[in-house]
């Protein structure tokens, strides 16, 4: 470090996990010292979700779970304010915003921690470019941007955002394809409004394909391709249980007197949960393990009407999946860990449902026919300017493809490729078996879907606030203890 007074940050990213760090680093850590904030992107701190799109496309989300502060749940909401009243989803209960609109709330919170820094005596500017590569000499890093300019820090975390899109089908350049749907103002100006419309993929990425499609007056056919045929859950109105026995702190107390955590003891203390509150955890899990195989049409149908449902089993299980999940899942032995990745499909539906206004919007388009859902999908090809997608319903044609797979979990961010590949090479990093970057040096930090050795499933809003408040306060106890050396 410079001096025991003088630190420097190097952010690399300015998307949510950025805002994050950004906001703790500004509660936790007094200055003086250095921020330097690497983007190329105009549009600050709103990250690849959430930039200027169209309004059909909105937060997953309920607002309880959205604040990027991860010490102040209602921060999100607070800010909110009137601004959701047009948004309610009145079978949730809630205000579910334009997802543009939520990038203004992480763009203002970015800004206000930028000036609270700023009054803290730190240095801080935004440089817009990309870090293309890394070394280490003793305790400083040298960061070397793509236009060939060199920057110097103490620390460097890395707030990268996920993969992208994979062409699972070859598809590349051929015309009618759309590889990257996001923004849909952009991909869906280019969709003729009577046009026999494929969406590849069946989570929530095709629900929002679909909806905007809906919101735009479509009048053609839509299939959603899909090998699984899975759609997501839909989420329920709020209710007022407070977890007893699926906590962190049963889970560590676990961890204490046996030295490792199974699967079966997670399962054990849902089951515990749902007992307490009168239900029966055998009927909760066929009915879970019933998603891979039953009607989508069916199941989207019972739990539009289980909105309301008064039963815990399913919040329980979509609040801790975030919460907890990402803490008990370094502690499950690998055997468990691959059982839960070949329930992948279940696990993504349940733990990132649909909102109750998209399934209402999914559930009025299926029942007209306008809407198709076809699974076992096995080839898609384009053929004379059109294509062809072959599945367990036999051949279909449509006219338009729209790829709307989900990135994998930790992959590798296209934009980062380069910086990655760098970091491998000095040896300062590694990527982990599961996908993701697992620092091999000190000071060097991953904030976000990137981090290697978690979970499978995304990382949620609320997953990444933690990570980032955890980040900001390990840079801060680190500055705190060289001031007393």
């Amino acid at each position: 470090m410079n001096t025991e007074e003088n630190m420097d940050i190097a952010i690399i990213g300015a998307g949510a996990a950025a805002v994050g760090l950004l906001d703790a680093l500004a509660a936790t850590a007094g200055g003086p010292g250095g921020i330097t904030v690497f983007e190329p992107s105009p549009h600050l701190w709103r990250g690849r979700p959430y930039g200027p799109d169209l309004d059909s496309v909105r937060v997953n989300a309920p607002p309880a779970i959205m604040s990027i502060r991860h010490s102040d749940p209602g921060h999100y909401a607070a800010w909110l304010g009137t601004r959701g009243a047009g948004h309610l989803d009145e079978l949730l209960g809630q205000p579910l915003v334009p997802r543009a609109l939520y990038g203004e709330y992480l763009a203002h919170t970015g800004e206000t921690a930028l000036a609270a820094l700023r009054e803290s005596g730190w240095r801080v500017r935004v440089v817009a470019s990309h870090v293309t590569g890394a070394a280490r000499s003793g305790d400083r890093w040298s960061l070397r941007t793509e236009d060939g300019r060199g920057h110097d820090a103490d620390h460097v975390v890395l707030c990268v955002g996920g993969g992208t899109p994979q062409d699972h089908y070859g598809l590349g350049r051929a015309a009618g394809f759309t590889a990257d749907p996001y923004p849909l103002a952009r991909t869906l100006d280019r969709v003729p409004p009577g046009g026999d419309i494929a969406i590849i993929g069946s989570g929530l990425t095709a629900v929002d394909v679909v909806v905007s499609l809906a919101a735009r007056g479509h009048t053609g056919r839509i299939t959603l391709l899909s090998r699984s045929g899975v759609l997501p859950h839909v989420w329920q109105s709020p209710a007022d249980h407070r977890p007893r026995h699926v906590t962190a702190e049963r889970v560590a107390a676990l961890h204490r007197e046996r030295g490792a955590v199974t699967l079966e003891d997670l399962i054990g203390l849902l089951r515990a949960e749902m007992e307490e509150a009168g239900e029966d955890f055998e009927d909760f899990a066929a009915e879970l393990l019933a998603t891979e195989t039953e009607d989508p049409v069916r199941r989207l149908r019972r739990q539009l009407a289980a909105v309301g449902d008064p039963r815990i089993g399913r919040r329980v299980l979509q609040e801790t999946a975030h919460t907890l999940g990402p803490y008990a899942w370094r502690l499950l032995p690998e055997p468990d860990r691959e059982r839960l990745r070949s329930h992948f499909r279940l696990a993504s539906s349940v733990a990132s449902p649909m909102i109750p206004v998209n399934a209402s919007t999914m559930m009025r388009l299926l029942d007209s026919g306008q809407l198709t859902v076809a699974a076992g999908v096995r080839e898609i090809e384009a053929v004379d300017g059109s294509f062809r997608a072959h599945g367990d319903g036999g051949e279909l044609t449509p006219d338009i493809v729209i790829n709307a797979v989900n990135p994998p979990p930790r992959a590798t961010p296209r934009a980062a490729g380069r910086l990655v590949a760098s970091l491998r090479a000095e040896g300062l990093a590694e990527l982990h078996p599961s996908g993701g970057l697992v620092p091999a040096v000190p000071r060097l930090h991953v904030v976000g879907d990137f981090a290697g050795g978690g979970p499978f499933l995304t990382s949620s809003i609320a997953g990444v606030a933690a990570q980032a408040a955890r980040t900001a306060q390990a840079i801060a106890a680190e500055r705190d203890a060289m001031r007393v050396a």
